[in-house]
């Protein structure tokens, strides 16, 4: 009886813990969320801000050159960002870390993504705004109407499944 009760509690906790699909633990901002103000350029000079972020699906991504998890999913990022409705321009990715460690990244990022390069030594504009926490992160961020500030629609990205044209 007792061996049974253990099981029933062990299945109970684990039932708990993947309601959300995860145990693990959030790494931004999460479905339903409103993005924080910022305000930053691109490695083209391009201006970026939240109000950017109110015109349609925009596809945003944080990866860190020191993260394993972010350089395996890195390429299907790349494979999949062209999918993403409204191409180059509704894809946003940020890469935490220094000029010489991200080069790499960046570079591979440019032709799928508008990319913004953020430092390890002082949170950005758009780690702040997204309330990073940890790598990677993949997300859809939308406008909302009800609160005239963009809120994540979608996370956790399964990366191996095209985008749906609409």
């Amino acid at each position: 009886m007792l061996s049974l009760g253990i099981i029933k509690r062990l299945r109970d906790q684990a039932e708990i813990l993947n309601r959300d699909g995860s145990s693990n633990p959030p790494v931004s901002v999460g479905m339903g969320d409103e993005i924080g103000e910022f305000t930053t350029l691109t490695l083209d000079a391009e201006p970026v801000d939240d109000a950017s972020l109110r015109h349609g699906d925009t596809l945003v991504a944080f990866f860190s050159p020191s993260c394993r998890p972010c350089q395996e999913k890195l390429p299907k990022f790349v494979d999949f960002a062209p999918s993403f409705p409204g191409g180059r321009d509704k894809v946003l990715a940020v890469v935490v870390g220094e000029p010489e460690e991200a080069a790499d990244m960046l570079e591979r990022l440019r032709p799928v993504a508008r990319v913004v390069r953020e430092s390890t030594t002082e949170k950005g504009e758009m780690s702040k705004a997204f309330d990073l926490q940890g790598f990677p992160a993949v997300l859809v961020v939308s406008p909302s109407p009800e609160y005239g500030r963009p809120v994540v629609t979608a996370d956790n990205i399964d990366l191996d499944v095209p985008v749906p044209a609409r």
